[in-house]
């Protein structure tokens, strides 16, 4: 049985298993609370699997993985910011979103501010950091599949973008929240699994000493003048050429990285799926456990495929390196196991990259529409007036939206590495959301135009640098390569936009005279102890 043949079988098996997930959520999807937060029925520990299984994305498995089998010691900034973030949601966010909102991030902000104004800004930034977030996986479905399958034309890889996101509007309009969390339980499972397994037979090939699989990995893609500075910093960032801008750059990086996460929609939601302030908690416990072994596998993932697959195969199956970790299960289970275990492992991690990208993107489509449904339409748009129903409803409509505009920007963007679209997707959550989520559970004197102004302010910024930045216009891998018109030099704008989002929320907040201190202290109260929670959860 040829590789292509087995990967089809394992893909449609999956993608069957998942569908009947998918229709069994929807006979349990009765009210908004099932649709929108799974009627809040899930455990700490599947809530921390399901948030595991949302986090550990396309970026992480085939970017990362491709990042650091292409510019080594660079690439390892993103396994440690993507690890480091979920402290700051921890500590900051996690308990305190919990007992504070109902289905969305705008539930919180808008509590003690004037809704409207509040929850449009919410509702828009939620939606425009889904749709770049949304990108990277999409544009790692094309890569993958292209390998998997043997599809090498450019229209084959638009049809697989495609394909991607008609399941995943399945997986939304009819599984709504517990369908997705379920889908995203079980992707977390095989996925740790796959990336153990490959982990283990890399580092038993090289007898399980490390320091032999970083030489060999030097060696076999590090520059031909110095293939030691593949274990050394400056070689994608901070190098002689980029100079000081370089260096800028790499901090604005981690910047977005560390601080995104708190301010990732599709994230933030999950913590509204359990029952308890404790179950919040405890599921970001797990789940840091489970993303902390991850992230350390991605280590070995990719100086593995740079010490036994080298860039050069790794640059002509796909220019970004997202096929990386696919390629060295191929190598790794031929030298191991022979041509028919080689197939066997790429056919099996191709199907577990192929669950991770749609599990994913089931999270994020889901975030986005029910945003639009929860917040602009029926408390923007309806005033607070439309029933349960017209608010899913309309959730199902938007998600069909949501998916068909991420499929064509999708398109535009497939020669991108997953990692960086992933760190800009960071950067915008990090410049407009965080900002104002922040503020309004620790700041009194935060108020209505403060929080637009944060959101507002914070979002475009980003926006507006990455448009004039590199990633655009300007470069051979630029999504435009033929134009140029980049005048901001950095690649990540985060280490601008972020301090810009702070200082619009403050400087709209002492422009005001509005202040409502009884909302403040009754969300104080709110957030640290969860009394009221179950109040806001039944009405």
């Amino acid at each position: 049985m040829s590789s292509t043949t087995l990967s089809t079988i394992l893909f449609l098996a999956f993608v069957a298993a998942t569908l009947g997930i998918t229709v069994w959520a929807s006979r349990q999807t009765k009210t908004a609370a099932d649709y929108y937060a799974g009627g809040r029925s899930f455990s700490g520990a599947q809530n921390g699997l399901a948030i595991g299984g949302d986090y550990m994305s396309a970026a992480s498995f085939l970017g990362i993985a491709g990042i650091i089998a292409l510019f080594g010691y660079d690439g390892f900034l993103y396994s440690i910011g993507f690890l480091v973030a979920w402290l700051v949601a921890l500590l900051l966010v996690a308990e305190l979103m919990r007992n504070s909102g109902k289905f969305t991030m705008a539930d919180v902000l808008a509590f003690r501010m004037s809704p409207r104004p509040v929850r449009t800004a919410a509702g828009v930034s939620t939606i425009v950091v889904s749709i770049f977030y949304l990108l990277a996986q999409m544009v790692g479905a094309g890569a993958l599949v292209g390998l998997l399958l043997g599809v090498t034309s450019e229209a084959g890889k638009v049809w697989t973008i495609v394909a991607v996101g008609a399941l995943m509007i399945v997986y939304v309009v009819f599984g709504g929240m517990k369908g997705t969390t379920w889908v995203q339980i079980v992707k977390a499972v095989l996925l740790m699994t796959g990336a153990a397994l490959v982990t283990i037979l890399v580092l038993a090939e090289f007898g399980f000493n490390l320091s032999g699989l970083l030489g060999q990995a030097a060696a076999t893609s590090g520059p031909g003048a110095n293939p030691d500075s593949f274990l050394s910093p400056g070689l994608r960032y901070g190098t002689e050429e980029q100079g000081l801008a370089g260096k800028i750059d790499l901090i604005s990086l981690g910047l977005a990285l560390v601080l995104g996460t708190a301010g990732l929609p599709h994230i933030l939601i999950r913590f509204y799926t359990v029952p308890t302030a404790k179950d919040a908690r405890k599921s970001v416990i797990w789940g840091i456990g489970i993303i902390g072994t991850f992230y350390l596998l991605t280590l070995v993932l990719g100086f593995g495929a740079a010490a036994i697959v080298g860039r050069e195969e790794i640059v002509a199956q796909d220019p970004g390196g997202n096929t990386a970790a696919p390629l060295l299960a191929l190598r790794i289970g031929e030298e191991i196991f022979g041509s028919v275990g080689g197939t066997i492992l790429l056919a099996f991690i191709g199907a577990v990259a192929f669950a991770t990208i749609l599990a994913v993107v089931a999270g994020l489509t889901l975030a986005s529409s029910s945003s639009f449904a929860h917040d602009l339409y029926a408390h923007v748009f309806r005033r607070g007036q439309a029933s349960e129903r017209q608010e899913v409803v309309v959730a199902r409509i938007s998600a069909l939206v949501i998916g068909a505009v991420a499929i064509g920007l999708s398109i535009l963007a497939q020669n991108q590495n997953v990692a960086f679209l992933v760190a800009l997707a960071f950067a915008v959550a990090a410049s407009g959301n965080l900002p104002a989520i922040l503020y309004s559970l620790f700041w009194k004197r935060f108020n209505t135009a403060g929080a637009v102004s944060a959101i507002y302010g914070g979002l475009l910024s980003a926006l507006l640098l990455v448009v004039f930045s590199p990633v655009v216009s300007g470069g051979e891998r630029a999504l435009l390569p033929d134009a140029d018109f980049a005048w901001f030099p950095l690649s990540n704008p985060g280490i601008v936009s972020i301090p810009f989002g702070f200082l619009c929320g403050y400087l709209g907040t002492i422009m005001s005279k509005e202040y409502n201190a009884a909302k403040y202290a009754e969300i104080e109260v709110r957030s640290l102890t969860g009394v009221g929670a179950e109040k806001a959860v039944k009405h």
